[in-house]
């Protein structure tokens, strides 16, 4: 695991600053604490932070081809280098590694942009093609590795794995993104292609960029790869749960190619326990495994991880966490560069540090809920679609939309129709109303926060589009539309984002094999009924995994990270919320409306309503604004 930054000069070969790009590979020392590498020559600049995973004493970065006209700066790890380098051997190309990274080069020579379609892992990389005077950047399928860039004014190209790797220009354009900062309001994150700045792009998932000297059109990503949810034939659960478990198992098997020490995390649910279960068959040595515990109980998921550790006889390493760690919230907005709401990535950052204590590389995992439909909202989501069709959007409207405003809470009705969430969900389509159950903050909520300049300024522009942009492509199951566009969306602009920048902010790699996309594609093929079955998602996985886990393991609720923000902004941090949005800081930004902060923070300190949601993100908001905009981190 790495970082990778660059500088390219579209224009010509002029000039590049060399401390410039020192000081944009620095910005990223912690992913790579190994080693480090740069390359100049004009109108190229090429770097590299290196944590040295693969051929320890031959990985160097930029690595080059044999006659060094072609030279990449790559993060991430391509499972299948072996297989690949040997057909590339047989071509007549000549290796002088035994890395991953030297395959990238060589198979880019081969098979030219359609390389990536060749490569079975995660990753983003830069190569730079002197003969053809090209640039070409990667991203893996999944968006499991990040990639940043910039085009500017003047012509040059920035890169890099994180956004703080660009901000260290300072002709970078730091004008923000009004659309950013409704989608970050709307999801907690802000999807990709976004950042929040409007001169920064992430390179989405399974995309590719190519750049040519001298060609003034503004670049176009171009899509190499799509997950398809077409019928792979599968129709048995018996049958059904054995290949899940064999491709489960290879994909295990592949990711446990290191020269250092491995281990995973091992929360004891479902996902985490499958793939320590995989493991353990796969190896001779005992499993290095490790977890955090909380003291309350709402939140400690410890027993059942000790309760999976014990079973396949793993070395666990199990620590208590302060369930009061406010000394993350300032690292927290210096890990993410740009605003990012997702309270868990505190625990994370926890687990990771546990970790490295131990390991270099991590399995987790990540994956298995939006590949197998673990998600309670999927559940939710499709009681409201058989309701939709049952009544047409000009009678559902009027309806639910009155019930959604008279009734907070309606004990008189069925229990899929109590929330009040529920009841406005279903006033609107199945996007609008999928996009209310996912959002941080609701529609009416965003609107009432932000100011009236900022709403002229936003157009009518309104976060929900991401996920219109993304259903043009979607399949038509209600079940799969709904998987797909998470997997677009939260899987990598929250779940792996947060796990990329908790685990490099250690100087960990985390490797996560249920999204080997390999397994992806064929479990995406699976009946949505295999997957969610009455009220038990990820139905055929549980099933499967009977002969390997207990059963209070597979079927017991899902509980995942947790923190205990409500208490929190009640109790010990509550003058600090009053102080961070209700003070001057975010007035001077012209965003929001403050008489409507002042009622947020004044019913959920009071107890009368839950806003814990809406303080948090407004909490990070600042935290960002503060450090990065204001220069005081």
């Amino acid at each position: 695991m790495c970082g990778i930054a660059g500088i390219f000069d579209t224009r010509g070969p002029g000039p590049i600053d060399p401390e410039l790009l020192g000081r944009m590979n620095e910005a990223q020392h912690h992913r790579g604490p190994d080693d480090g590498g740069v390359h100049i020559e004009p109108g190229v600049g090429l770097a590299h932070r290196r944590l040295s995973i693969i051929d320890l004493s031959g990985g160097h970065q930029p690595l080059f081809n044999e006659d060094e006209t072609v030279a990449v700066v790559f993060n991430g790890e391509i499972y299948n280098f072996q297989e690949l380098a040997a057909e590339l051997r047989a071509a007549g190309h000549r290796f002088r590694t035994h890395s991953d990274t030297e395959v990238i080069v060589h198979a880019w020579e081969a098979w030219g942009e359609a390389c990536v379609e060749r490569f079975r892992g995660m990753f983003a990389f830069a190569i730079w093609d002197r003969g053809r005077e090209t640039l070409f950047l990667a991203r893996d399928r999944l968006g499991i590795k990040p990639l940043h860039y910039a085009l500017l004014d003047d012509g040059r190209l920035l890169f890099g794995s994180e956004l703080k790797s660009l901000l260290v220009d300072p002709t970078l354009p730091r004008a923000l993104d009004p659309q950013a900062i409704e989608e970050y309001f709307g999801f907690g994150y802000i999807p990709d292609p976004r950042t929040i700045f409007g001169a920064v792009r992430k390179l989405e998932p399974g995309h590719t960029l190519t750049l040519r000297r001298g060609r003034t059109a503004p670049p176009q990503p171009r899509r190499y790869w799509d997950l398809d949810f077409a019928d792979n034939g599968v129709r048995d659960l018996d049958s059904a749960g054995g290949e899940l478990i064999e491709r489960l198992r290879e994909a295990v098997r592949i990711r446990l190619i290191s020269e250092v020490p491995l281990g995973a995390f091992l929360s004891g649910g479902v996902d985490s326990s499958a793939v320590v279960a995989m493991m353990a068959g796969l190896s001779e040595q005992p499993v290095n495994t490790c977890s955090i515990s909380f003291g309350d109980p709402r939140y400690n998921e410890s027993r059942y991880a000790e309760q999976v550790a014990g079973r396949f006889a793993t070395r666990h390493l199990v620590e208590s966490v302060d369930p009061d760690d406010f000394a993350l919230l300032e690292r927290l907005s210096a890990l993410y560069d740009e605003p990012y709401a997702d309270s868990s990535a505190l625990p994370t950052y926890r687990v990771c540090e546990l970790a490295r204590k131990r390991v270099t590389v991590c399995l987790s995992g990540d994956g298995g809920d939006e590949s197998l439909a673990g998600y309670r909202r999927y559940r939710w989501h499709l009681y409201e679609e058989r309701l939709r069709r049952l009544l047409p959007q000009g009678m559902r409207g009027p309806l639910f939309g009155l019930l959604g405003r008279v009734y907070p809470k309606a004990d008189w009705a069925p229990k899929v129709l109590r929330a009040k969430s529920t009841f406005q969900a279903l006033a609107r389509d199945s996007l609008e109303g999928y996009f209310e159950s996912v959002s941080i903050l609701g529609d009416g909520l965003r609107q009432s926060l932000f100011s009236a300049d900022f709403r002229r300024e936003l157009q009518g522009y309104r976060a929900v589009e991401v996920l219109r942009r993304h259903a043009e492509r979607a399949p038509d199951h209600p079940l799969s539309r709904v998987q797909y566009l998470d997997l677009k969306t939260y899987l990598p602009g929250d779940i792996l984002t947060k796990v990329d920048r908790a685990s490099m902010a250690h100087g960990l790699e985390v490797r996560v094999p249920i999204l080997d996309h390999q397994l992806l594609e064929w479990s995406a093929g699976l009946a949505p009924g295999l997957k969610l079955s009455g009220r038990e998602g990820k139905y055929v996985f549980k099933r499967a995994l009977e002969r390997h886990l207990d059963p209070e393991i597979l079927y017991r609720p899902k509980m995942g990270f947790a923190v205990p923000l409500s208490a929190w902004f009640r109790g010990p941090l509550r003058e600090q919320v009053r102080e961070t949005l209700l003070g001057d800081r975010l007035a001077d930004t012209g965003l929001f409306d403050s008489k409507q902060l002042a009622w947020i923070v004044d019913q959920h300190q009071s107890g009368m309503r839950e806003f814990s949601p809406a303080i948090w993100s407004l909490f990070m908001f600042a935290a960002f604004h503060r450090r990065v905009i204001d220069g005081e981190g």
